[in-house]
């Protein structure tokens, strides 16, 4: 069986009556839904019964899992059920772990509820037969990132459990795109933010001036977001990215190698459409899967193989910055060689009106409407 985090309530409302599932694995890179999805677990185990708990810390290939299968074999004089915990924090628990995942899966002990925590796990983990029995044998709550377009949704909901709301219409719209802005990519600070508003105002309707003044900028970005904002002609959202990769310490050389890897997978994608070969294909041939093929497909429809080969130039040009070489007619510094690299590339996937208004840092446009750096580089 597998769940998301939101039906996990529901999921143990039901199991207080019917009982709980031997085995729980918890899986995914998000600390603040994972860690309520395992509280909420312990809490339905000791309301079931669970008075014992023992936690495994699985550390490197040599751990001996010896002492988990013991555990689990072994009955308390004074407790009548207990909670096993399992940490894997690397996601790979080696060969002797697989097999006595596997084995432990397969032959559930009585009288213990075990609860699994991993990270995402990789792809070829996935099919592997430790996994599979996890999965198979037991309950599977999947923890997902929660991605910018759900983030405003996220904040009401939050907000309406400790009875607090946004503002009706358009005005409540813009207040939850603010505090969104304001906390996206740091789920556990955005948490602590809205708790703050309730410590600040009591229960009832939030004004967009006092989110304003109270909610801080917490947000957190990772490379991997800068791309897709690129890709998908959210203009500003890549500006703040960028400005906040930036002010985070993080190297130009790191910002720039997965954004001319997109652009590289660009181009072999572009060329085989030429060729006559279906998207899907086109994607599994340049080795494009997950969230990445979304906005590859649409960007791949955008962008001619003419500009591809520019822009992959322009990259190439870019990591010629970042390594210290100049480049004639491109900026020295490598954050506005990037910026640049970055404003060339949504000429092409930003929304024709929104590219024309493309923040530049000068203002300057073409009669064409296009940002002059832009008519000169593309």
């Amino acid at each position: 069986m597998q769940l998301r985090p939101d039906q996990l309530s529901a999921h143990l409302a039901n199991a207080a009556q019917d009982g709980l599932k031997p085995l729980y694995t918890v899986v995914g890179d998000e600390p603040l839904l994972q860690q309520e999805a395992a509280d909420a677990l312990r809490a339905a185990a000791r309301a079931a019964g669970c008075s014992e708990r023992e936690v495994f810390n699985v550390s490197g290939a040599h751990f001996d899992w010896s002492g988990v299968l013991g555990a689990a074999q072994e009955r308390s004089l004074f407790a009548e059920a207990k909670i096993i915990e399992i940490r894997i924090p690397s996601g790979k628990p080696g060969k002797e772990g697989s097999e006595a995942l596997q084995r432990y899966a397969e032959q559930l002990p009585e009288g213990v509820v075990t609860l699994v925590l991993l990270p995402t796990v990789e792809y070829a983990q996935l099919k592997s037969a430790w996994f599979t029995a996890l999965q198979a044998q037991g309950v599977m709550i999947k923890v997902e990132p929660v991605e910018r377009p759900a983030l405003p949704a996220w904040i009401a909901r939050r907000l309406a459990a400790q009875g607090q709301r946004v503002r009706e219409g358009e005005e409540g719209q813009r207040t939850l795109a603010f505090f969104a802005d304001r906390v996206e990519g740091h789920l556990l600070a955005a948490h602590q933010e809205i708790s703050k508003l309730a410590l600040l105002y009591p229960p009832g309707e939030l004004s967009a001036e006092q989110v304003e003044s109270a909610v801080l900028n917490v947000a957190r970005y990772d490379v991997r977001q800068l791309c897709e904002a690129v890709l998908a002609g959210q203009v500003g959202r890549a500006w703040r990215i960028l400005d906040g990769l930036k002010a985070e310490g993080e190297s130009p050389v790191a910002v720039l190698w997965p954004l001319a890897d997109d652009l590289r997978a660009l181009q072999r994608v572009r060329a085989a459409l030429d060729l006559g070969q279906p998207m899907p294909m086109a994607l599994n041939a340049a080795r494009v899967w997950g969230p990445r093929q979304r906005s590859i497909e649409r960007a791949a429809a955008l962008l001619s193989q003419r500009a591809l080969t520019r822009l992959v130039g322009a990259a190439s040009l870019c990591d010629g910055i970042t390594k210290g070489l100049r480049q004639p007619d491109w900026p020295d510094d490598p954050w506005e060689a990037l910026r640049r690299l970055i404003l060339m590339t949504q000429h092409f996937t930003a929304p024709r009106q929104t590219a024309g208004r493309a923040t530049t840092g000068t203002g300057a446009t073409s009669k064409g409407g296009r940002p002059a750096s832009l008519v000169l580089s593309v």
